[in-house]
């Protein structure tokens, strides 16, 4: 596939940036370039918003997944591009729209020139929240097709268009929203002592969470409690009947993950003691942990020197991947590709270097025919 075709249709998905489980232009725009395929080794099945592409190898033994995520995020874009989001305050800020664009090359060439294994290619939704992996791995679909091997990319603007990256064992953390919603008594600023103020009880929290991670868990372990966000009240003269805190927990075990929450739910049952409020914990997405397998590491470190493209190992990342419980079912691996923006993941003007298409299409293609299970 000629680099002005991928440009193509990665400008055409980044027009459309949709959210989880929203992704209905995405589907279609996806559908419709694979029924151009050729279609004799395929077999196509939908799943929500997501997709299956299963294509037949010519020996047919094993199975290779593939995963590309597909959603966007609720960012109002601001890189100014001709082909910016054409969806209000939705944007393609985290290189979905690179993603599917790779998996939509590749399967071009497999689809003109198949491999020897099967592959199974999946376009996943949700990614971003409420976390389409685990639903779509546990699906009848996933199931008759479950693969032996399976790996995924996600774009690193930090690193130069030509260079991918990646670590044997742990990538990325685990990962668990945190919403906490604090119920009391609102009434007028004069009279605090008829109230039971919901903003006091929220800022306590708050601050008393913090202490979880330097006095509860090991410090040789590594784990973060970011609160985003705090919601309370009405007008300056009015004490808060409600409050809401939102935030992030990451950390680098699952036992970890597990002793931070039962420290916060036993946190927020003191904060209700303490101001006679009513607190309710809830977690949202939780993201298992991204574990590569050593061998298939090493193998994508070797066959990348091959095509001259260069590997750098990777560090452990406090950020997460729901891509995490497809590698704890199924044993494969994650790598970062470059695309060198001046500004980050999640950023209104991400601003991947479209040469890394390329790249991309590249390094998959070539892992999918010479990998060794």
């Amino acid at each position: 596939m000629k680099f002005q075709e991928l440009q193509s249709i990665r400008r055409d998905l980044h027009r459309i940036p949709e959210l989880g489980f929203q992704e209905f232009k995405t589907q279609k725009y996806i559908l419709s370039f694979i029924e151009q395929l050729p279609q004799d080794d395929l077999q196509v099945e939908t799943w929500k918003t997501g997709i299956f592409v299963f294509v037949r190898g010519t020996k047919g033994q094993n199975t290779i997944g593939y995963r590309a995520d597909i959603d966007g995020l609720p960012i109002q874009e601001e890189t100014g591009f001709p082909f910016q989001s054409s969806h209000e305050g939705k944007m393609h800020a985290c290189g979905h729209d690179f993603h599917m664009t790779i998996a939509l090359g590749v399967l071009k060439k497999l689809s003109e020139h198949p491999p020897e294994h099967n592959v199974l290619m999946v376009f996943q939704p949700a990614e971003e929240g409420p976390g389409g992996a685990l639903p779509m791995l546990q699906s009848d679909i996933m199931k008759k097709w479950m693969p032996d091997m399976i790996f995924a990319l996600h774009i690193a603007p930090d690193l130069p268009v030509g260079t991918v990256s990646s670590r044997e064992g742990l990538l990325f953390a685990n990962t668990s929203e945190l919403y906490v919603d604090f119920h009391g008594k609102g009434g007028h600023a004069a009279f605090p002592h008829h109230t039971k103020d919901m903003v006091l009880a929220a800022s306590n929290f708050v601050v008393d969470i913090q202490q979880i991670i330097s006095r509860m868990t090991d410090p040789l372990d590594s784990a973060v409690i970011t609160i985003g966000k705090i919601s309370g009240g009405t007008v300056q003269n009015i004490i808060a009947e409600k409050a809401r805190v939102e935030g992030t927990i990451r950390t680098l075990k699952p036992e970890t993950m597990a002793v931070v929450k039962e420290n916060i739910e036993r946190t927020a049952r003191a904060i209700d003691i303490r101001f006679g409020c009513e607190s309710s914990i809830d977690y949202g997405a939780n993201y298992y942990q991204v574990w590569n397998e050593g061998k298939y590491v090493e193998q994508f470190k070797n066959e990348m020197g091959k095509l001259g493209i260069h590997y750098i190992e990777a560090d452990q990342a406090m950020t997460g991947e729901d891509f995490g419980y497809m590698l704890k079912e199924i044993p494969g691996f994650m790598f970062w590709l470059g695309v060198d923006s001046p500004y980050g993941l999640h950023h209104a003007k991400l601003a991947p270097k479209e040469e890394a298409l390329e790249v991309g299409v590249k390094a998959v293609e070539h892992m999918i025919r010479t990998i060794q299970l």
